[in-house]
């Protein structure tokens, strides 16, 4: 990923339907061999923004840039980018072959030269041998392939993604991202992917951007996206996250005393200037919160009450009542505990102090 050269840029791209503003002033720079990744729920403008780069949507508003060109009003037949849909759109009456050979004929390309790059990208998808099958004889991550050997077959110097995991059932989903993203790194094609699934985000991306009601909330790499999210809506959307309100009781040398809607006194880490009676939310992981079984140093300890427990696999999932309105969740790795614990079991919690962060 080459951070000095810029492949994409987006300049204050807006896209209304009618009344509806589904793409908000989005300004965004994709770097060359980056995979970066649209991430947000429906509906919040990642798809209609992958579609203006793609030229299957014009904008209202702002400008694309590939390569420093304006490709804003350029129909997507002239843009040369590979691109890649869920249902991946292979023609059924034509052999794998046939499918991937199909932008090259488009392009003019001789017979050598087709036969030489279809060969070398079906080794790439580790499909050589499938050459005559039609896709109704391919399995669904097969034909994902496919679909993406169609897409590089002639070096798009962007390679841009909806959904494509979408219809494969988890396994073979997870299985597709490690795939996807290996193949992606071997060629260095700069790649924007579009997704609603938060894991697929974290494990897949170089960096994500994170939509919501047409704009972008937050955008970095999966680790400061998880860890430091810019707000409630983002720590809400990656992973799960306990929510505490409450506010600034005294200013301590190491951090702040806060004090939850519920009575729950304990210290915040010095991460933003605040002062007394401001009223904050703070996010804790369940996974940074432990069942302790004697108090630590440099800890936060509170006592609560077991009121459910989720089995997960590698994985148990405590609901904890603290008081009559609050409760927070906690995962502990099922092979570490001395003992589960059950329903109504009173516990003590704790979780290390710079483990909390104030939105």
């Amino acid at each position: 990923m080459n951070h000095d050269q810029i492949k994409v840029s987006l300049k204050n791209l807006g896209k209304r339907f009618n009344e509806v503003v589904a793409v908000d002033q989005v300004t965004l720079e994709v770097y060359t061999g980056e995979f970066l990744t649209l991430l947000g729920p429906s509906g919040s403008g990642k798809t209609t923004t992958l579609m203006m780069i793609a030229g299957f949507e014009f904008p209202t508003e702002g400008e694309i840039f590939v390569e420093g060109k304006d490709i804003s009003q350029v129909p997507p037949s002239k843009r040369n980018i590979g691109m890649v849909f869920q249902n991946y759109a292979l023609f059924p009456h034509m052999t794998v072959y046939e499918n991937i050979a199909f932008p090259l004929k488009m392009r003019k390309f001789g017979k050598a030269e087709i036969s030489k790059r279809v060969g070398a990208v079906l080794e790439k998808v580790k499909l050589l041998g499938f050459e005559r099958r039609y896709p109704k004889q391919l399995s669904g991550g097969q034909q994902q392939r496919i679909a993406l050997a169609r897409a590089l077959v002639f070096d798009p110097p962007l390679l841009l993604m909806d959904e494509p995991l979408g219809a494969l059932d988890k396994k073979l989903r997870e299985y597709m991202q490690i795939e996807i993203k290996n193949i992606q790194r071997d060629l260095k094609v700069t790649t924007i992917y579009v997704t609603h699934d938060q894991a697929e985000a974290l494990t897949m991306s170089n960096r994500i951007a994170v939509f919501n009601q047409g704009r972008i909330e937050q955008i970095g790499t999966p680790e400061e996206i998880y860890d430091g999210p810019a707000n409630k809506f983002v720590a809400d959307f990656i992973g799960e996250t306990n929510f505490l309100e409450g506010n600034i009781k005294r200013i301590a040398d190491d951090g702040y005393w806060f004090k939850t809607k519920g009575g729950s006194e304990f210290l915040l880490p010095r991460q933003k200037n605040l002062t007394i009676h401001e009223n904050v939310v703070i996010a804790i992981r369940p996974e940074k919160i432990l069942i302790l079984t004697e108090r630590r140093q440099g800890f936060n300890h509170l006592e609560g009450k077991i009121d459910d427990v989720i089995y997960v696999g590698g994985t148990r999932r405590y609901r904890i009542i603290l008081n009559d309105i609050e409760s927070v969740f906690v995962k502990q790795q099922s092979y570490f505990e001395t003992r589960p614990m059950e329903g109504s079991d009173k516990v003590l919690i704790g979780w290390p102090i710079q483990g909390a962060l104030i939105l």
